[in-house]
């Protein structure tokens, strides 16, 4: 562990990665401590430009425009979270069984990623929370299943090579259940590229709840979230650009921090060519 977190060290664009993911975590964290504004608050003082009142100014309902943006980041990186553990771990056992088990298991679950990669994510999580209506268990399960996909194709290539390894073979020859073999040998051995994934999966669930919320189907108002502040913004862009610039500012600069840290630990873990077809 010590060596591969000095091997991640010496990767600037790696470090810098860690550190705006670090940073955007703590705003995150820290938002109610720091600040004494509630965002749902009304100042009363409607697309006010930036002054000694609203360091950042207010939006178009005269809200706290420095405290919305800090609150911005909870809810979005709550269900990114989730939904990329839920995909990872979920995703990952099944690709490890599939690999383990093969025959019309591994058949059926191939055909159902493959299904599932032929529609575009945003598509199919919009027709979900459409029927099934706008809330935090609808984004994280639907979220889930979409980027599990990705999950189970890379975890199926890894378990495929990990059966011909010896400690695995002779498992097998000792009677070991196939459930045995998944947790015991197959899950520990692939640990690290679903760290790598599990990256992968909650930047890509970031985005998509992101996209959603701009698009109205996400996180509703009037809780604080950077998608939907930038579609609020849109109507005010030419008077006050930065109720747009800020938000997005955020979401792109949490989204390059999460994919630097997961090309640094890629690089150190040496899984390029594992995750190659990813």
């Amino acid at each position: 562990m010590l060596a591969s977190f000095i091997r991640l060290s010496s990767r600037p664009l790696a470090v810098f990665g860690v550190v705006l993911v670090l940073a955007h975590v703590a705003m995150a964290v820290l938002a109610p401590v720091v600040l004494s504004v509630n965002p749902l608050s009304i100042l009363d003082m409607p697309l006010q430009p930036p002054g000694p009142e609203a360091l950042l100014g207010t939006d178009e309902l005269g809200r706290d425009f420095l405290t919305r943006l800090l609150y911005g980041g909870r809810t979005a990186i709550s269900v990114a979270l989730l939904a990329g553990g839920i995909a990872t771990l979920g995703g990952g056992l099944l690709g490890l069984a599939a690999a383990r088990v093969g025959g019309w298991f591994d058949d059926v679950v191939s055909r159902f990623t493959e299904v599932q990669l032929s529609v575009p994510p945003i598509l199919t999580v919009s027709l979900f929370v459409a029927a099934l209506g706008q809330s935090t268990a609808v984004l994280v399960a639907v979220s889930a299943i979409i980027l599990s996909t990705g999950v189970i194709r890379t975890a199926r290539a890894q378990g495929l090579n990990l059966m011909q390894s010896g400690y695995v073979k002779a498992a097998i020859l000792r009677g070991e259940s196939g459930l045995s073999i998944v947790l015991r040998e197959l899950l520990p051995n692939a640990a690290e590229l679903l760290a790598v994934e599990f990256a992968l999966r909650a930047s890509s669930a970031f985005l998509l709840v992101s996209a959603l919320s701009f698009l109205g189907l996400g996180i509703s108002a009037p809780t604080p979230d950077w998608g939907l502040m930038v579609s609020e913004g849109l109507s005010s862009l030419r008077y006050q650009p930065w109720l747009v610039v800020m938000p997005a500012l955020m979401i792109s600069s949490l989204v390059v921090g999460i994919n630097f840290a997961t090309e640094g630990l890629s690089e150190v873990f040496g899984l390029e060519a594992a995750r190659g077809g990813a």
